[in-house]
């Protein structure tokens, strides 16, 4: 009876319907993305889909700017930055005249449904349409431009919105699409502007884009460890030049060559007065002497090829849409899609931009402390973590803990894993512990090689790949009893583990004995980092998205060069030992064929499929095929038989090659998304450390002694929420034998793959389609360290 309330796709029909897709305001990375997801499911649904060029010029002046999207219109768009159909400010779709222009044009095709992608402007401007539809039809039929039928047919508009800016400054969506691409430009930059700084001990201060939005500046700040930030959403106190002078001077006598400022362009004082990058310039120059160079970012950021994070936002989001399109009525209200955590959403689209309104409204009314607020839990969170990280407080405000914490890192390196070490010390260290590193993972902690690690030993370890530290696989159950003295040792109350499968293994024995030894009855916590995302209990590990990143990167000059033979199919192979993550997400962010993956079982039968589909795809104008096979998805079937099975029968209408990435999945400096979040979460788990450590002191014996289930947690990411989850009761959701969860939620993205390849496919949309409300969180004070 489970499938009477799951909701398929296959019943909702897009016959007779005609949407239109537009790109409006300002381009953004990943706008394509969205245009090729909406065209394809539109057309899979059975709708006509248009392109509007231009923007909303495009419908005001119609003709030849309104055009039918064919499905190979949209193919090999995925990889191009901005926006192939043109967008532009449009003066005269403001005016009555030229929106009953624009209604005109829009019936003359029949077009009823809109999806505007595009920032705040040009979704407001998109309600205020729906909202005058009845009265422009009207004035139409009274000059004689259309008949009483059309007004009937045609009654009503619906209109969908996605938000695509770089700026990410749209409130109720966590992320818009450009923002994460921008933060890759940004961050690109700034590392290379690390190394020669470095070599001249200068001080660089980097203008980012952000108007009236600081989020990029201060991503961009955390994701790189700049020494200040200004940003307009929070002004510096008054007396902020001294300050910033006295830390540049400091960190220069901690033997640091360099510092980096970056300032958002439209940062402002307290009195609402600019502060510009030059203002910056001048003043470390005048009190400072250090030698300073300014450099603005400028549109280098709304530039280059979208990542792999925006591919996979703006395709969920353009099948999201087109879904929403679907079911709206005519008395819905306009809608915008969206992501929260990792759940798709939709949102009243008039609720988000008149929050969207009201944080400029505080700015300018100088309540900056609410606008913070009313940008969302996710800017609140990024502001108190550099807060946290970024200025270390003098010894004598430090509280004494007299508690010692080891940090370690377990299996395979993972890019982002130096990120969460250096936040994990620096918060350490802030709530007064001794932080201890422990080199080359348990193999290093039997051996003894621990040693404390103090704040400016991590300094600049954010943008570093691989594992300082040292990283082994090693699993601790037969050394059990040296770790046990090596942590009465050196005095060990608490353990942080960073890593992937082994380390959630190595907990769990550690866990085990705790009968044997008094010295495991401590607070232990892990951190899932590897590029498989393999690990139970998190949606997401720190890495992976690095990993797809060199996948996509990979992928897209792949399909160049076979573009350039024309007729060829690629069979690549990616990492992840059993788990199918990088092959499947990788392939939807790359625009594969098919991805072949173990979770989901396949037979000659599909390969057979799979191959008339690729022939099928030579006869048109796409003539090159894209295949991702996981290392493990079967141990007969593998890439070398694919590859030949594929040769033999493709012969005479494609020829082959394969490729292995290997190891270069692992390495490379991390992604803006992976130094966040690997940031982010070790800064909660030592927080979580500090509370378990106090609940769990002796007062009588003196030490710390912890051995309930919930003393021994992993943190992940769960849906929308970071949540802390006794490993004892993860065993249920875990195959070991192929060390994976039993359930993974990535699985549902498998289908729109195959609906953006054209096959046929049955989706459960059970979980969209609600319509949420904005909801504004006012945090009480005790709250306010919870929500990192």
């Amino acid at each position: 009876s489970q499938s009477d309330n799951k909701k398929f796709f296959e019943n909702l029909t897009g016959a007779g319907k005609a949407i239109a897709v537009l790109t409006s305001g300002g381009d953004a990375q990943g706008m394509n993305a969205a245009v090729r997801a909406v065209v394809r499911m539109g057309i899979y649904v059975g709708a006509k889909v248009y392109f509007i060029h231009e923007g909303y010029q495009g419908m005001v002046d119609g003709g030849d700017n309104i055009e039918e999207a064919k499905w190979e219109s949209v193919s090999s768009m995925l990889q191009v930055g901005g926006t192939v159909i043109g967008s532009a400010r449009c003066k005269e779709f403001r005016t009555h005249e030229g929106r009953l222009k624009a209604a005109h044009n829009l019936v003359r095709k029949g077009i009823t449904n809109l999806c505007v992608i595009g920032g705040d402007g040009s979704l407001t401007g998109a309600n205020l349409f729906r909202e005058e539809w009845s009265g422009l039809l009207a004035e139409l039929l009274e000059q004689g431009l259309i008949d009483e039928e059309a007004t009937q047919i045609y009654s009503a508009l619906h209109i969908v919105g996605m938000v695509g800016s770089i700026d990410n400054d749209f409130c109720g969506t966590d992320m818009t699409i450009g923002t994460d691409s921008a933060l890759h430009r940004i961050i690109e930059v700034v590392d290379a502007i690390m190394t020669t700084a470095q070599s001249h001990q200068r001080t660089f201060v980097l203008e980012v884009m952000g108007r009236h939005c600081g989020y990029l500046a201060l991503v961009s700040a955390l994701a790189c460890g700049a020494d200040w930030v200004l940003i307009p959403e929070m002004p510096p106190e008054d007396g902020w030049e001294e300050k910033m002078c006295q830390k540049l001077c400091a960190k220069r006598a901690g033997m640091k060559r360099l510092n980096i400022i970056i300032v958002a362009e439209g940062a402002i004082d307290r009195n609402n007065q600019p502060i510009t990058s030059d203002h910056v310039k001048d003043l470390v120059v005048r009190r400072l002497g250090f030698d300073t160079r300014v450099t603005i970012l400028g549109h280098v950021q709304r530039g280059g090829t979208p990542s792999a994070f925006d591919r996979i936002l703006a395709s969920r989001m353009g099948v999201e849409a087109v879904l929403a399109l679907l079911e709206t009525t005519a008395n819905t209200a306009a809608c915008v899609v969206s992501l929260c955590g990792n759940q798709s959403v939709r949102l009243p689209l008039m609720e988000c931009v008149q929050m969207t309104q009201e944080v400029q409204k505080a700015m300018d009314e100088k309540r900056f402390e609410e606008a913070v607020q009313l940008r969302g839990r996710s800017f609140e969170n990024n502001l108190k973590t550099y807060k946290l990280l970024a200025h270390r407080k003098p010894e004598s405000e430090l509280p004494q803990s007299n508690f010692n914490v080891a940090v370690l890192n377990v299996g395979a390196p993972a890019a982002g894993m130096n990120a969460a070490v250096r936040s994990a010390v620096r918060v350490g260290i802030s709530e007064g512990h001794k932080m201890f590193a422990v080199n080359d993972g348990f193999e290093g902690f039997y051996k003894g090689q621990i040693k404390e690690i103090k704040w400016a030993d991590v300094g600049g370890w954010t943008g570093q790949g691989g594992s300082l530290l040292g990283t082994k696989r090693t699993l601790p159950a037969k050394h059990v009893g040296k770790i046990a003295e090596q942590m009465r040792k050196y005095n060990i109350n608490a353990l942080l583990v960073i890593g992937g499968f082994e380390a959630y293994l190595g907990i769990m024995e550690l866990l085990a004995a705790r009968g044997t030894y008094e010295e495991l009855c401590v607070p232990m916590v892990m951190v899932p980092a590897t590029v498989s995302n393999n690990v139970p209990g998190s949606d997401l590990s720190i890495g992976a998205d690095t990993a797809l990143n060199a996948i996509t990167d990979t992928c897209d000059r792949i399909k160049q060069s076979a573009s350039g033979t024309k007729r060829r199919v690629f069979i690549i192979e990616t990492m992840g030992g059993y788990c199918g993550y990088l092959a499947s997400v990788g392939g939807l962010a790359a625009g594969a064929d098919a991805a072949y993956i173990y979770e989901e079982p396949f037979d000659i039968r599909d390969l057979q499929a799979n191959v008339e589909h690729l022939t099928a795809k030579m006869k048109t104008s796409i003539q090159r095929g894209l295949i991702l096979r996981n290392e493990n998805s079967n141990e007969n079937y593998t890439t070398d038989f694919i590859y030949q099975l594929y040769s033999e029968e493709g012969r005479g209408v494609f020829d082959c090659r394969k490729n292995v990435l290997g190891h270069m999945q692992q390495g490379g400096a991390p992604s803006p998304f992976d130094r966040n979040f690997g940031t982010k979460i070790a800064a909660k788990a030592m927080q979580w450390i500090t509370k378990k450590l106090n609940e769990s002191y002796r007062q009588g014996v003196g030490r710390v002694f912890a051995n309930t289930e919930d003393s021994a947690c992993l943190l992940g990411m769960r849906r929308r929420a970071m949540v802390f989850q006794p490993v004892v009761q993860l065993k249920d959701e875990t195959d070991f034998v192929h060390r994976i969860p039993k359930e993974q939620w990535w699985l549902k993205l498998r289908p729109l793959m195959k609906i953006l390849a054209k096959y046929k496919t049955s989706y459960d949309v059970s979980d969209s389609g609600q319509l949420e409300h904005v909801v504004l969180n006012r945090p009480k004070a005790s709250e306010a360290t919870a929500a990192i």
